[in-house]
């Protein structure tokens, strides 16, 4: 096994010591100089032959791992970085965990020219010219935002080649803020849905636990942002699509006020319900995003009062005390009542009570006639065709020209077959359900208008999504998304999702902030005040800093177990554990059995003075040797980490344990 002896041979190449795990580098005294260097931040720049890809990076004195856009922005204005090694380090973390390690399948396409803009834009600020906080920082974009660059699928196969002549109006928007498209991010097959599946791309993984789902339709943005594949990125909300994705990857996200920001140059998925928006690591980066992004579009005719609501910078509303004197009132009836609906439950009322100590009034609320109005109050069914045929005819180069067409030609997948079919089948958008639908979303908002004004509330609070992710493929755990995601889709009013907390299971849990028409200010003040106090966020454990431009390479722990102080059984497991993929791999034997034999090799819980309970068995009994992999879910990795994994054996000599020993993670 590799010791201190492996860091002489290369200090920049890391030890795969039995006491060390993810990114930490142990040394011999002789490197104890060279050691010292790596205590500070480190990042790396590649030097690509291509943007596909990536060589090892050249150290350098700046990560992007987790960095802020005004960490990003403030390590360029102090030459410590440029814009065109921010773009490599970011494809270096696309090329290790996109397709590699957790294979998070975020990421469709990157941009040809982004290391050209990047270095246009490092020539600006050469020449003083800092167009604003988003100079020269690389974002990503959802795959139905219109990119003169790139392709624009909508998610679908069927488009896969579809080229837009004319950005998105919030893609100029981005890009004159100096912002650099790094690419464009898997979504929900033409946003039809919350699990981001796609007969383009296949299945996006959440990045804490790549068996579970990312949420959807936004969930490649989502995965890649928490991912750290780019400071921020964008996402559309029909009923959920970007709020769900943010509760489920530890961001916040917003859906605005209906009529804030355009969608023109945007695929549909409803002309009454989109939305289009940023999700981020945090909530400043949010509002920068939102800074860039919102106004009025003479194209988009819902925006044209757009610029009476827009302060001079959403940053302006951030206070370190947001929430003190805030009024929120809790929708009850939106709170799941299956039983596996309780953890969501549970992380939820406790911020409920951080966020009254730190000043806010919290109390339960009702909605006069909610389930009634928000049942049949969605307008998907009836606009979908019609506004994807208006968009595509937009586009004269689309291989395909309509919905029927897609399904026709069997270019849908299998398991969205029914949902699109029944989606295609309105004759005409004029109906009278169709008419009631508007009805109950005019109605709704009023009432729930009225609601705030009449307590005094400055936001409702409720569940986004009311269990925790379900697996990929899995619908038995279910999304549990009924009644919740509408609320803000019927009335057109803001919500934003904020970061709550973690399941038992490690999932991120998130809380939704809904509060009056164009309250934008009000409930990023709210966010940032639980953000600064609180600080939810936590970096998925599957996409760590890189090592010399790479993932970190699986350590290496040799365990040993034999009784104290005299000669008998004895077993040895050689155990290989990968961050990427929360994996640890195994290879158990056991020794010097004379008349004895095993009944079990297990690994368990424990601690210093206590044993705990059994997580796995490494061999059965009889059994003298055996290799596998096991599967470590966040509590386990905790405890790997903080050496609370022990390995037993147990024999027909000594049942009640031959001995135990530490499996060291760090």
């Amino acid at each position: 096994m590799p010791g201190n002896s492996a860091c002489a041979a290369s200090v920049g190449r890391r030890c795969r010591s039995r006491r060390q795990l993810s990114c930490t580098f142990i040394c011999s005294v002789c490197l104890f100089w060279a050691c010292l260097a790596f205590l500070s931040e480190i990042g790396w720049s590649a030097e690509p032959q291509n943007l596909a890809t990536v060589t090892a990076a050249k150290p350098a004195v700046f990560d992007v791992f987790e960095k802020s856009i005004l960490a990003l922005q403030a390590a360029q204005s102090a030459g410590q970085v440029s814009s065109r090694q921010l773009v490599e380090m970011y494809i270096a973390r696309i090329n290790a965990y996109n397709q590699a390690g957790p294979k998070l399948n975020a990421i469709v396409t990157l941009n040809p020219r982004a290391l050209e803009e990047a270095e246009a834009l490092d020539r600006e600020r050469k020449l003083n010219k800092v167009r604003g906080p988003l100079h020269g920082i690389p974002v990503l974009v959802k795959d139905n935002y219109d990119t003169v660059d790139m392709a624009t699928s909508d998610g679908t196969l069927a488009l896969a080649t579809l080229q837009p002549t004319v950005d998105a109006f919030q893609v100029r928007r981005l890009r004159a803020a100096g912002a650099v498209i790094l690419g464009k991010t898997a979504m929900h097959e033409l946003a039809a849905g919350i699990t981001t599946i796609s007969s383009l791309t296949g299945a996006t993984r959440n990045p804490y636990d790549p068996a579970r789902v990312p949420g959807g339709s936004s969930g490649g943005t989502a995965a890649a942002v928490a991912a750290s594949f780019a400071a921020a990125g964008t996402g559309t909300d029909t009923c959920g699509s970007i709020r769900i994705p943010a509760a489920y990857q530890n961001l916040v996200g917003i859906r605005e006020t209906q009529g804030l920001s355009s969608r023109s140059g945007i695929a549909p998925l409803s002309s009454t319900q989109d939305v289009a928006g940023p999700l981020a690591r945090s909530v400043t980066d949010l509002a920068i995003m939102l800074d860039a992004t919102v106004g009025a579009d003479p194209a988009d005719p819902i925006t044209a009062g757009a610029g009476a609501h827009i302060p001079k910078s959403y940053r302006d509303a951030l206070r370190v005390d947001g929430l003190k004197g805030m009024r929120i009132g809790v929708v009850r009836s939106l709170f799941g009542n299956a039983p596996e609906d309780g953890e969501v439950t549970r992380v939820i009322n406790k911020a409920f009570e951080s966020m009254k100590a730190q000043g806010a009034e919290v109390f339960d609320v009702s909605v006069p006639g909610l389930e009634e109005l928000l049942r049949d109050s969605s307008v998907v069914l009836y606009e979908f065709k019609f506004d994807l045929a208006n968009y595509l005819a937009r586009h004269p180069g689309a291989p395909i020209k309509s919905l029927g067409e897609i399904i026709d030609r069997a270019l849908d997948l299998e398991e969205l077959d029914g949902r699109l079919r029944e989606r295609n089948a309105p004759e005409r958008r004029d109906t009278e359900a169709y008419r009631q639908a508007l009805v109950k979303r005019r109605t709704l908002r009023t009432v729930v208008l009225a609601l705030l004004e009449e307590k005094h509330l400055d936001a409702l609070a409720y569940p986004p999504v009311q269990r925790r992710p379900s697996f990929i493929g899995d619908d038995s755990e279910g999304a549990g998304t009924a009644g919740t995601c509408q609320l803000s889709a019927t009335t057109g009013l803001p919500a934003i999702v904020i970061p709550a907390g973690f399941s038992n299971g490690g999932m991120p849990v998130g809380l939704e902030l809904l509060g009056g028409a164009f309250a934008e200010p009000a409930l990023l003040k709210m966010a940032y005040g639980w953000e600064q106090v609180v600080g939810p966020r936590r970096p998925p454990p599957t996409t760590p800093p890189l090592i010399d431009g790479a993932a970190p390479p699986p350590l290496e722990i040799d365990t040993v177990v034999s009784a104290e102080g005299a000669a008998g059984p004895s077993a040895h497991v050689k155990f290989v554990y990968d961050v990427t993929t929360s994996t640890l791999g195994f290879t158990a034997s056991v020794a010097n059995l004379g008349s004895d034999s095993v009944i079990a090799l297990t690994l368990q819980r424990g601690q210093a003075e206590k044993s705990g309970p059994i997580i796995a068995l490494l061999l059965t009994a009889g059994k003298t040797s055996a290799s596998s992999v096991l599967t470590l879910h966040a509590r386990d990795r905790e405890d790997l980490a903080a050496d609370r994994l022990y390995v037993h054996l147990y024999t027909r000599k000594a049942p009640l344990d031959v001995g135990r020993a530490v499996v060291h993670g760090e």
